[in-house]
């Protein structure tokens, strides 16, 4: 049985529609017929974020059978994969604003003057699990955080005029003595 063009069109919405809402595939772009009686017909995505994108359908009318759908799929277009150009940040900023200002809302962003702009911000400092965060080692007096129980004087400085690392305190291992069962239980000589 060969099917009209309207046909394989209903035939393949139809076939759209078992594997995604309606609303996610719209106008027919093409109709191709392929070699043996297969015809592939393309369809507009219209999902967000699918820009460039169409479905794709393939139909097959063989002599003596019912046309049958042998795929349905989401493919990406020409360039549909591809970046879009780059636009400095100034433009994309420029945009952003009218787009605010025509839609009534206010301008939250902020200006940033050369005094911005200066060291306040260490960009060499680390806020990760380094011991060493924030001491400042060129400083005369260091000032490390110690236990409660633990008390730290800084060393002294050497002769060559530069200040020695500050030690870590280290704590001892106080390890008791495991006693096997029947061990200790009476006092030695």
């Amino acid at each position: 049985m060969t099917m009209t063009a309207a046909e394989r069109e209903e035939r393949a919405r139809d076939a759209l529609a078992e594997i995604t809402p309606a609303g996610t595939f719209g106008d027919l772009i093409s109709e191709t017929p392929e070699d043996d009686g297969v015809f592939t017909l393309l369809f507009a995505a219209t999902m967000g974020g699918y820009p460039g994108w169409h479905w794709t359908v393939s139909l097959a009318e063989l002599e003596g059978e019912q046309p049958s759908v042998l795929e349905t799929e989401l493919m990406p277009g020409d360039g549909a994969l591809l970046a879009p150009d780059w636009v400095p940040w100034s433009e994309r900023l420029e945009e952003y604003r009218a787009a605010q200002a025509a839609a009534g809302e206010p301008d939250e962003t902020v200006e940033l003057t050369e005094s911005d702009d200066d060291d306040d911000h260490d960009l060499d400092e680390d806020h990760g699990d380094d011991p060493d965060d924030g001491i400042d080692f060129e400083s005369d007096s260091v000032a490390l955080a110690v236990g409660e129980d633990e008390q730290h004087e800084p060393e002294p400085e050497t002769d060559e005029g530069s200040p020695e690392p500050p030690a870590v305190p280290v704590r001892k291992n106080r390890r008791q003595k495991q006693q096997q069962p029947g061990e200790g239980d009476e006092p030695q000589d």
